[in-house]
């Protein structure tokens, strides 16, 4: 996209207007430590060398990256750090991605490939790294992921992923029935593979203390500060204007804004479907869930609806899934998933469910992250398909090395341009009706 030097990316007319659905009242909300203060924008005019749009996974990872760098950076957020998808999520520290790690070689070639895989086999020791290093109080707990299936063939696939990874130094167990049930608490699966990279936090407990980390190195965080327009000025610096009319000028632009993503960036809404992943939690079990994933490892299943599950650290078992495009109304909307609870775990009996939240992920066609640099200056990451911590963290650190100079040949992710998804909103309806159909199957029991 080339742009005269005063262009004006997007105004306040053309942006969707900001969304203004209070915080889902989730488990994490409810159990995360309190806040750092993160106040309005009130100065009429910044200056910073990176302006960073989205207080999630992403922006933060950037933004601390950058100022471990010597770089001035400010954050800024329609809402709150974590009030997106970042804080609503099921806490599951994958490092993976759709494809496996032969399929990525061949996709992107021997060298980039490798290159690839080995940056998302490390994301995990990423996330873990800076929880560690700056000390974030967000319940870690790194005991594996369980990926499990409900056939003998899908179980065979899995076990031929599991062994690709384990080629390249990734401790993995390949589980038949007797194994899975063991690791799981239930007798639905006819096996699985464990991946021992993975592991679980406190999500929004991740958020705030990464905006922590980033406030002791020198960086802004503003909440409640929604940028509305982007303008190119000169030939060396953007600037922002947000709602309360502030501005912010700055040499470097990230957008790190996932399935919350809107019109300010022409197009970009529409590289992705942004579709909801509805969680429940329960109830403490106490000694009754003692069973389920005793070594504190999470699961997933492998159909084409997958359900994820892992228990928190007051022993709360949580179940997330697909729901319908549109946020939830009620708890009716969560019944799916309380169904699925009562099938996988029946000797539960009847539960009391203390929490029922959602939140948007973001899907993109290719099931890839993307990293796109449209314009001098403008830097985008976004679309990490439900893995969001383990890769928006490392997407995060990849953007930041890119706007810090790097060259995007050495980038472990390809540089793509913008490109909207062809029939966008048709694509929106065809993946709800599929969600549609599919539930109908779960609940005839098909």
């Amino acid at each position: 996209m080339t742009m005269s030097a005063t262009a004006s990316i997007a105004s306040s007319s053309s942006v969707r207007p900001v969304l203004s659905h209070p915080s889902a009242p989730s488990l994490w909300a409810a159990t995360a430590p309190a806040a750092p203060p993160t106040p309005p924008l009130a100065a009429p005019l910044t200056t910073t060398d990176v302006l960073v749009i989205g207080a999630g996974y992403t922006g933060l990872s950037a933004a601390l990256h950058l100022a471990e760098s010597g770089a001035s950076v400010c954050v800024l957020d329609a809402h709150a750090p974590g009030w997106g998808a970042s804080g609503r999520n099921g806490g599951q520290v994958n490092p993976t991605l759709k494809y496996d790690p032969d399929e990525l070689q061949r996709i992107h070639g021997a060298a980039r490939g490798e290159r690839l895989i080995d940056a998302v086999s490390r994301s995990a020791d990423l996330v873990y790294g800076l929880i560690e290093r700056h000390g974030i109080d967000c319940a870690p707990v790194r005991a594996g992921w369980l990926q499990v299936g409900y056939t003998q063939q899908a179980v065979d696939g899995m076990h031929a992923r599991a062994r690709q990874w384990e080629r390249r130094g990734v401790r993995v167990e390949l589980l038949d029935r007797a194994a899975t049930a063991a690791r799981t608490g239930t007798p639905a699966f006819a096996g699985g593979w464990l991946d021992g990279r993975a592991g679980a936090i406190q999500p929004l407990a991740y958020v705030r203390g990464l905006v922590r980390a980033a406030q002791a190195l020198g960086v802004q965080v503003h909440s409640e500060s929604p940028v509305l327009a982007l303008e190119r000025q000169g030939t060396d610096h953007w600037v922002a204007t947000t709602a309360q009319g502030h501005r912010i000028q700055a040499r470097q632009v990230l957008l790190g804004t996932n399935g919350y993503t809107d019109g300010l960036w022409p197009s970009l809404a529409r590289t992705v479907l942004a579709a909801n992943s509805f969680i429940v939690a329960t109830q403490p079990l106490g000694k009754a869930g003692a069973h389920i994933l005793p070594g504190g490892e999470t699961g997933s299943t492998s159909q084409r609806l997958l359900l994820y599950f892992r228990k928190d650290a007051q022993g709360r078992l949580l179940m997330g899934g697909r729901g319908h495009f549109a946020d939830p109304q009620g708890a009716g909307d969560y019944a799916h998933l309380e169904r699925a609870v009562a099938l996988m775990f029946p000797g539960l009996g009847p539960l009391q469910y203390e929490y029922r939240w959602a939140g948007r992920i973001a899907v993109t066609r290719d099931f890839m992250p993307h990293l796109h640099q449209p314009a001098p200056g403008i830097t985008m990451a976004l679309g990490y398909n439900g893995r969001g911590i383990a890769m928006a963290t490392l997407l995060g650190r990849e953007a930041a090395a890119l706007m810090a100079g790097g060259n995007a040949l050495a980038c472990s992710f390809p540089v793509t341009p913008v490109q909207p998804i062809p029939l966008h909103g048709l694509q929106r309806l065809y993946i709800a009706a599929g969600v549609a159909w599919y539930s109908l199957l779960d609940r005839l029991g098909a």
